[in-house]
């Protein structure tokens, strides 16, 4: 290995270093009461040279859950990749946010974090760059969704609301999970969450029926004739 690919090398070491002890500090003693100086002493690196990577500790934890988000998005397109009807699609994209909580834990934590936070930690420019890449995956789920409407399976309905709906349902019910050693440790968690987004997903397709509302295509059919 030359000079340069080991400087490259110990370059990112560096990096996931102070990540990592970013992530360690924000569970231990919370955002308020981590510091720069804290993050610098985990890793016995200076000051100066966490900044040398990172112009603030909000620019550290806004990398973290990019980095995050990154992974769901991949995991995400990959489940919902077109040329099955959006139900299945949808399906797929929820158990891909399962699979994610689990196998990416600390990412997930983070996420969860500062979702539950009631304060917007984040200044405008930070909470920006996370937005776009939050923006991404629920691009994907509302294009399931139109695609359904398109395809006269699910009636015409608020495509963003119904995907942050949809979303924001998986990402509560991932908290329950918690609760699998006490109130329910006789039932199946996973089961639990593939129903409910089933059952999300029906009630999209029940509005075209139940309500009387027209689908896609039979409004289609009827501007034709």
């Amino acid at each position: 290995m030359g000079i340069k690919e080991r400087k490259t090398r110990e370059k990112e070491e560096r990096r996931i270093a102070i990540l990592d002890a970013a992530r360690t500090l924000l569970f231990q003693e919370g955002i308020t009461s981590t510091s720069v100086h804290q993050i610098a002493k985990l890793t016995e690196l200076s000051v100066g040279t966490i900044y040398l990577y990172f112009s603030s500790k909000e620019e550290i934890f806004a990398t973290l859950q990019e980095e995050g988000l990154d992974i769901l998005y991949a995991e995400v397109e990959e489940a919902g990749k077109s040329g099955d009807r959006a139900a299945e699609r949808l399906v797929r994209m929820a158990q891909a946010y399962l699979d994610f909580s689990r196998n990416h834990k600390k990412y997930f934590d983070i996420f969860n974090y500062f979702i539950s936070s009631p304060d917007v930690i984040f200044p405008p420019n930070l909470k920006n760059r996370i937005d776009k890449h939050g923006n991404r995956i629920l691009m994907m789920v509302e294009d399931a969704i139109k695609q359904g409407i398109t395809d006269g399976d699910f009636a015409e309905v608020n495509i963003k609301n119904s995907a942050l709906y949809f979303w924001g349902s998986l990402h509560g019910l991932i908290q329950f999970r918690k609760l699998k050693n006490t109130m329910y440790r006789h039932e199946n968690f996973e089961e639990l969450y593939r129903y409910a987004a089933r059952h999300f997903i029906q009630g999209l397709s029940r509005l075209a029926v139940d309500q009387g509302r027209p689908t896609a295509k039979k409004t289609a059919a009827v501007r034709a004739h």
